[in-house]
C-alpha cells in the first residue's frame, strides 16, 4: 500500500541518518535540532518542534542532551522575555556542519540514482498526499 511504502522507506531513510550519526556520538534527531537552530541568531526553542515535525517531550530530550554534550546552549530572547533562544556553542557549529554534509550526500546519492523526472513526480505526488491530508478529504466522517 501506499502507506507501507513511505513508511518502509522514512524507516529505511532514518536508520541509514541513525548510522552515520552514531559514527560522531550522535542520533539523527540530534543532528537534525542542530540543522534547524539558526546558526547566527539562535532559534526559539517553541519554533523548533514544530518545524522538526517533533513533539515536546522528545525535542526537550534532544535538547537536553546537545545542551548536556556542550552543543548548545539557552538565553532569554532580548525580544520576548518569556521565550527562550536555542543557540549553538563552537562545537555545535562544527557538528552542525557534518549534519549537514551527510543531507548533502544523501541527497547527491539519490539524485545521482534517480532522474530527475522521477524526483520531480516523487515531490509532486508527496505534496498531493499533504494536501489531502491537510483538507481531510481523505477519511471520511
Amino acid at each position: 500500500t501506499i502507506d507501507h511504502m513511505l513508511r518502509a522507506t522514512w524507516q529505511a531513510v532514518a536508520k541509514s541518518y541513525n548510522e552515520q550519526a552514531a559514527k560522531h556520538d550522535s542520533t539523527m534527531a540530534m543532528a537534525m535540532a542542530l540543522l534547524y537552530i539558526d546558526s547566527k541568531q539562535g532559534t526559539p526553542s517553541t519554533a523548533l518542534g514544530p518545524s522538526m515535525g517533533m513533539e515536546a517531550t522528545s525535542l526537550s530530550r534532544t535538547l537536553n542532551s546537545l545542551e548536556e554534550r556542550g552543543l548548545i546552549y539557552r538565553e532569554k530572547n532580548p525580544e520576548d522575555g518569556r521565550s527562550v533562544l536555542v543557540k549553538l556553542t563552537d562545537q555545535g557549529l562544527e557538528k552542525r556542519d557534518i549534519s549537514k554534509a551527510s543531507v548533502f550526500e544523501f541527497n547527491q546519492a539519490v539524485r545521482d540514482n534517480i532522474s530527475k523526472e522521477k524526483i520531480d513526480h516523487f515531490f509532486e505526488v508527496t505534496e498531493l498526499i499533504n494536501e489531502l491530508i491537510n483538507q481531510r478529504t481523505i477519511f471520511k466522517d
